[in-house]
């Protein structure tokens, strides 16, 4: 079935443990992305949209839900770790290093030079990518098994008061004809991640959330 006739079904509810996530459950998620499909998954910090990274029709689409062009878009992309982060970024100074180390898994987006992987797939003169390792075994574990990151962007709620969508029974609710598959997870937070610059060799906190910005 391709990303087409996905797209006319309602989504999958898809309950998955967060401390201990089945494989089984989590290859249905993967076999999803692997087919341009759009997934919504917990992460240590708000409920996140996302997609296969390399899939750019499936970049698109989520772009267009956010109602933004891809070249325009400032997508996060969730690596499964700090090896994993340098296929897609130029290489890190010692001092930028270390702090991802220290600070990652967790709730940070690490701002970094992109290499010419990320432009190809943005459509874009790209130079910058925000990098995420969440502390949370469900996107990292849907990582691994994909062999690709999954690109990713906040689920916002339509509430003036509260920022992020909580109840993954309500984003499905919400979402179910515009993405594939909703992964319940348990409830979100509503406190994003801590984001912290480092293209210009000294980190620079841009938004305090969840993480410690004095890491």
């Amino acid at each position: 079935m391709g990303a087409s006739q996905y797209y006319l079904c309602s989504a999958m509810l898809v309950k998955i443990h967060p401390n201990n996530p089945r494989e089984r459950e989590l290859m249905q998620v993967v076999e999803i992305l692997k087919k341009g499909g759009l997934v919504i998954y917990p992460t240590d910090t708000v409920y996140g949209l996302g997609c296969d990274m390399m899939n750019a029709r499936a970049v698109e689409r989520v772009a267009r839900i956010k109602g933004i062009k891809p070249e325009k878009s400032n997508f996060s992309i969730i690596c499964y770790d700090l090896s994993h982060i340098s296929d897609f970024t130029r290489p890190l100074s010692n001092q930028v290093f270390k702090l991802m180390k220290k600070a990652l898994p967790g709730a940070y987006t690490f701002i970094l030079e992109a290499n010419h992987q990320v432009p190809k797939i943005f459509k874009s003169k790209k130079k910058t990518i925000g990098i995420r390792v969440p502390d949370h075994s469900i996107p990292r574990e849907l990582v691994r098994l994909l062999g690709n990151p999954i690109v990713t962007t906040s689920i916002h709620d339509d509430d003036d008061i509260i920022e992020y969508s909580t109840d993954p029974e309500l984003i499905h609710e919400k979402f179910e004809h515009q993405v594939e598959c909703v992964i319940d997870g348990g409830y979100g937070l509503q406190v994003p991640s801590t984001i912290i610059d480092c293209t210009s060799g000294e980190p620079e906190l841009v938004r305090e959330g969840l993480g410690d910005p004095d890491i």
